[in-house]
Formats: C-alpha cells, sequence, structure tokens
C-alpha cells in the first residue's frame, strides 16, 4: 500500500481525493519546511509538496520514491536532475493558476500606476485629504505594457490588457507557437523595454536577474514594472535606487530575491511600491484548484494515467518551460 507524504497545509479538497483511494497511506505535515518532512522520506513513495525545497540529499533519504507532485507549476526548490537519475517524475497542476495570477498582475499594474498605496495612506492615516491634488497617479489606458515570457499567465494578463486599451508587446525568444491577434512580440528585450510604458515578467528562476541596472536604466520615468514570477528576475537595488532618483513611476513585486524579504531591502521601504507575500495564486479557488490537482497526479500516477503534459522533464528546464506554464512560480505562490 503505497504511502504518500503531503508536506504542507493542503486544501481539504486535495486530502479528499487522497483520502478517497483506499490503496493509499496518508503522512500529512502542515509545516512547511524540508526538517519536518526528513521523518517520513524514507517510506514516502510519493510526496505532495509545497513550496520547501527537495534537495538531492533528500531524494537520497527516500529509496521508496517514485513520484513527486508540486503544489504549483514553478520547480527551482526541486533538484529535478536528482529526480531524473532514478526516473522519478516531477509533476506540476498545469494551467489552474494561471488566471489568478493573470488577475495579480493586473491588479499591481493598476496599483502602482495609480499609486494605490500612497492615496492610501494619505486618507487613512494622515488624512491628508489635498492629496489627491498631487496628481501623482498616471492612467494605464493607451500605454504599452511589455510581458517578459509569454506562457499562460502572460497570455491571459494580454488579454486582460486589451480591455484596458493598452497596446501589448511580448519578449519570448523560446516562443514556438505565434502571438495572439493584438499582440506584438519583439526580438530583442532592449527595444522593448525602451518602448515600455509597463513591465510584467513571467519567467522562471534565473541564474542572474534578467532585468538589471542597465535595463531598467532603459524604461521611462512613468514606466511601471511588476514581478509576480520569481524572485531574483529583478536586481532589486537597482530598482529601488531608479525609484528613489525618479527615474520610474512605481513597482509591484509578489516575489523577493529573499524571502521573506528582510528589513533591510531597499524595496520595502520604497512607497511607489506595492508589496505583496508571495500570494499572486493564493485565492480561495484556486489554492483549492491546485491541491486537487497536486493530488489528483499522485492519484493518476499509481493508477497508470498520469497526464504527460503535467510531467517535468529536465532537459525542457529552462526559459522555454515557461512557454508551458511554467512562469509562476507556484506563481510561485502557493
Amino acid at each position: 500500500m503505497p504511502r504518500v507524504l503531503v508536506a504542507g497545509k493542503l486544501h481539504d479538497s486535495g486530502l479528499d481525493i487522497l483520502a478517497s483511494e483506499p490503496e493509499l497511506q496518508l503522512d500529512y505535515i502542515e509545516e512547511i519546511s524540508t526538517a519536518s518532512m526528513e521523518p517520513y522520506l524514507e517510506t514516502a513513495e510519493a510526496v505532495l509538496l509545497r513550496t520547501q525545497e527537495l534537495t538531492a540529499d533528500s531524494v537520497g533519504r527516500s529509496p521508496k520514491l517514485k513520484v513527486v507532485s508540486r503544489h504549483g507549476v514553478g520547480y527551482d526548490s526541486v533538484d529535478v536532475a536528482a529526480l531524473n537519475a532514478r526516473a522519478i517524475p516531477l509533476t506540476i497542476v498545469g494551467d489552474v493558476n494561471a488566471q489568478t495570477v493573470a488577475e495579480h498582475a493586473m491588479l499591481l499594474l493598476l496599483s502602482a500606476s495609480r499609486r494605490l498605496m500612497s492615496y492610501d495612506s494619505a486618507t487613512r492615516a494622515n488624512g491628508d485629504w489635498n492629496y489627491r491634488n498631487s496628481l501623482s497617479a498616471r492612467e494605464i489606458c493607451g500605454k504599452t505594457l511589455l510581458i517578459i515570457g509569454f506562457g499562460r499567465i502572460g497570455r491571459h494578463l494580454a488579454r486582460m490588457a486589451a480591455a484596458f486599451d493598452i497596446k501589448v508587446t511580448a519578449y519570448d525568444p523560446f516562443l514556438n507557437a505565434g502571438p495572439p491577434a493584438g499582440v506584438t512580440m519583439v526580438a530583442d528585450l532592449h527595444d522593448g523595454l525602451k518602448s515600455a510604458d509597463l513591465v510584467s515578467l513571467h519567467i522562471p528562476k534565473t541564474d542572474r536577474p534578467i532585468l538589471g541596472a542597465d535595463e531598467i536604466a532603459l524604461l521611462n520615468s512613468n514606466a511601471v514594472l511588476v514581478n509576480t514570477a520569481r524572485g531574483g528576475a529583478i536586481d532589486e537595488q537597482a530598482l529601488a535606487l531608479a525609484l528613489s532618483e525618479g527615474r520610474l513611476q512605481g513597482a509591484g513585486l509578489d516575489v523577493f530575491a529573499a524571502e521573506p524579504p528582510g528589513a533591510d531591502n531597499p524595496v520595502i521601504q520604497r512607497p511607489e511600491v506595492v508589496l505583496t507575500p508571495h500570494s499572486a495564486s493564493m485565492t480561495a479557488e484556486c489554492a483549492e484548484r491546485m491541491a486537487m490537482m497536486a493530488a489528483k497526479n499522485i492519484v493518476d500516477y499509481f493508477n497508470g494515467r498520469l497526464d504527460p503534459d503535467l510531467v517535468v522533464n529536465a532537459k525542457q528546464i529552462g526559459f522555454d518551460q515557461a512557454a508551458n506554464g511554467a512562469e509562476i512560480l507556484d506563481g510561485g505562490s502557493a
């Protein structure tokens, strides 16, 4: 009878799917940490993983492991090479969080453009009704949006942006299919940044920031930069400096190079930045969908009907995986 380790708090609907399978035995630990799941690895044949790391050492401590199911679409915290060395599939939840993350990206674009947090603070704490006359808010209608990484989430965001009469451009050198009508692909990232008023990132984890000081310097002073993808994709020091010098209108960050970000992170102090705690996909509806799909992948594996489109192959890891929906990491948010 296969033992399944559920590592991290899971929506009841996902637990119900696993519990309804009489051939499965569950070990359920709500704490999200590598240490908390170590005692269960020796007997686990399947692991449903939230946001903690699954290292090569942890895989080595799991002699019976047959499948790992990620509660999300990102997998940069998993040593996929260690799994592949033993032909252990790693599954993701596919498209269930793309719409939700795109909504959050749109929220941050709007909030940062309109300087929502500053207006809220002036109204709520200071009673500064005259802040309305600062005219620091800017519209998004008629602006140009550059979507970096045009996978599932990016395509959802493009449709939303079109409803605001925004011109949509996209940069994705690994895109195989053509863009939908109304979206203009740009071949060079720097050219795209020069013409962008709004930028939204939807790429997997990178070894270095895709938007460093040089790239940020290409944006105009009214531009807004949003990241709901992965921390480290933006040079946070360079971003904070650009904001402090008035070279950007604002930014919206759901992910950070170190999570949670420390008090010494300069973007935390910038009033032009809207911050959320890696929660782009963490709505009540999406959390349930992700839990159910993550649980279903385990059940399907043991029943011999696992969808191959939801299995990560190490040879495909990289920017091209974003086109298959992995640009958020569990919008990175699960």
